[in-house]
């Protein structure tokens, strides 16, 4: 008979409810052909066509022969068997004819299976001397089920179900056949883990080989090596990260499944190993014992309770490496089983980054505080510091802490560190120390120096060391108002009365301080020049009129001798008219003494 091409539309099916969301792909031929819940198109009559869920096409499912619509067919019901040495296999088929053709009613006169040809002529299995005793047809209703025991490797080929009926052309072969293989089971456990309902999750193991095998086998499934189920199927409502499963077909134990557990704590580690320099590139590596095979992640901490995902592959580059990339990374391993995760540290070695400089107390600073100068620089391995004023160093150490305990004015100034490790160093920026106190005892002054005269002018100074600068006022001896305020007191035209003591009182927010200046005023240029005057009056004057007085009164002495003799002459002699001149000498004498005072 002649292959001619129809449409056939074909939906895929599991023995077990399947959610309705999934999604099924095509093969036609071992081809991938189309995504959908069903299949259609034309088909040859030996066309195959099976189905797989969509993300599991490693479970496919078995290959059906596309049945012809002219009435003659042979169909499989699979046409990839697995079987195993010793054991017993059915292979199964269904045929199907026109009851009736050319006036003639159909009936069926042989059917036999073969997979060998001698000229032409197809052996049936029964006569085969290497099948003999071992092979049996099972045939009726259209159906014919070839049973073949105690199986061999040799056993292993293609077979192919013939009939012939009592039509002229009325013999079909069904050309694909069916593909035994005798060998070991090569079992694996497929695991799928449902999610639809929070509530209610679980996880469904199936005991799965990559050929078909036989519907009646029996399965036995272990749990840590212990016998804990025969189904097919084995659903686990909790798994603890200890336990492992496998599955084996009864009287076949001796070729398990290969063993699933969720994934042991992974393996990490770091590429190239030993000091990580910044700026390099770094490799993380993850690797996980487990099966069904686990993903992994790549995470970084940042925080108490924050986490960073990293990368979804078993390794993880950074290229560059940052200081910030210094931290806490951890690798998961998961699978449909569980998970599992290990921690791995990475530090990042680099030179200083600019140092940052502060005062505590921050604020005002009073002398005799106590004040902790700060330096601190990111940096691995740690800095050393070194402080500086103007710089002159001061103190060099790994703290970077500068203290003084009571601080003066003189510690003002500008103060800088210096940070350093073996991979670099760098400067801090300035610091200005700027410390306050009260105004010191004042210094006052007088300008001019010396004896102060009436009349002249004068200026007083005061200044006071102080932080901040100060500020002046001038008070007078038994004054209560202020006399002038400023640093500088002048006065002009200065009098007696401007004479005393002044008091200069500096002030600023913390304090204040006094002195005492002594003001003496003396006469003025006039009255220095009378004086002078009449000191050289009473210097020059005296002596003449001491030696004027001194020759007149000897004149006058000597005259009134001269007096007394001639009025005595006179007196004696009784001269009357001499009497007179004796009156008028001593007349004249006595004016003459008058004079000399």
């Amino acid at each position: 008979m002649q292959a001619s091409n129809y449409w056939a539309e074909f939906r895929c099916q599991s023995s077990c409810r399947l959610p309705d969301h999934l999604n099924y792909v095509w093969y036609k031929n071992q081809q991938k052909r189309n995504e959908g819940e069903s299949y259609s198109g034309f088909f040859l009559r030996t066309d195959r066509v099976s189905c797989a869920v969509k993300g599991l096409e490693d479970f496919r499912s078995p290959s059906m022969l596309v049945r012809s619509q002219n009435g003659w067919d042979v169909s499989y019901t699979s046409t990839e068997i697995c079987a195993f040495r010793g054991s017993t296999v059915d292979i199964n088929c269904t045929y199907t004819y026109p009851s009736r053709l050319n006036h003639l009613d159909t009936t069926v006169q042989e059917t036999f299976w073969f997979i060998k040809e001698s000229n032409g002529i197809h052996v049936d299995l029964r006569t085969d001397p290497e099948y003999s005793g071992r092979v049996e047809n099972l045939c009726g209703n259209n159906k014919c089920t070839l049973r073949i025991s105690n199986l061999r490797e040799s056993d292993s080929a293609v077979y192919k179900f013939r009939f012939t009926t009592n039509q002229p052309t009325g013999s079909l072969t069904g050309s694909a056949g069916v593909t035994l293989s005798v060998t070991d089971p090569q079992l694996q456990v497929h695991v799928r883990r449902s999610t639809a309902n929070p509530s209610s999750t679980w996880t469904e193991l199936t005991c799965h080989s990559r050929c078909q095998l036989p519907d009646h086998l029996s399965y036995v499934w272990y749990n840590n090596n212990k016998p804990v189920g025969r189904k097919k199927y084995f659903h686990l409502r909790h798994f603890n990260p200890e336990d492992s499963y496998h599955c084996a077909i009864e009287g076949q134990e001796r070729f398990p499944s290969p063993t699933v557990y969720a994934p042991k704590p992974p393996s990490v580690s770091v590429s190239p190993s030993g000091e990580i320099m910044e700026g390099s590139s770094v490799t993380l590596n993850c690797s996980s014992d487990a099966n069904p095979a686990a993903k992994d992640t790549w995470y970084k901490r940042r925080g108490d309770k924050q986490v960073q995902r990293l990368s979804e592959e078993t390794q993880f580059v950074l290229s560059s490496i940052r200081s910030s990339d210094s931290g806490e990374y951890y690798c998961t391993a998961e699978n449909e089983l569980g998970r599992s995760s290990a921690n791995i540290s990475i530090t990042v070695t680099y030179a200083p980054k600019p140092p940052s400089v502060s005062v505590s107390p921050s604020g005002e600073i009073m002398e005799g505080s106590s004040v902790t100068l700060t330096c601190s620089s990111d940096a691995n391995p740690a800095a050393n510091y070194t402080w500086y004023k103007e710089n002159r160093a001061l103190l060099q150490g790994p703290e970077g802490v500068y203290r003084l305990s009571s601080i003066s004015s003189g510690d003002s100034g500008v103060y800088s560190c210096k940070s350093e490790n073996q991979y670099g160093r760098i400067n801090s920026t300035s610091l200005h120390l700027d410390v306050q106190y009260a105004p010191k005892p004042p210094s006052v002054s007088v300008s001019p120096s010396g004896e102060i005269m009436e009349g002249s002018s004068v200026t007083l100074t005061c200044s006071s060391d102080a932080n901040p600068a100060a500020n002046y006022t001038w008070y007078k001896e038994d004054e209560d108002s202020p006399t002038a305020s400023g640093q500088i007191f002048t006065i002009t035209d200065i009098t007696a009365e401007h004479g005393g003591k002044y008091q200069c009182e500096a002030q600023n927010t913390h304090g204040r301080s006094k002195a005492t200046l002594h003001l003496t005023v003396g006469a003025g240029k006039s009255v220095i020049i009378m004086n002078i005057i009449r000191l050289t009056l009473v210097v020059v004057l005296v002596p003449v009129l001491v030696w004027t007085l001194w020759t007149r009164m000897k004149k006058t002495l000597s005259l009134k001798s001269e007096v007394n003799e001639a009025v005595e002459m006179i007196e004696s002699h009784n001269c009357p008219e001499y009497e007179n001149v004796a009156a008028a000498a001593q007349t004249e004498d006595t004016e003459e003494q008058e004079d000399l005072v």
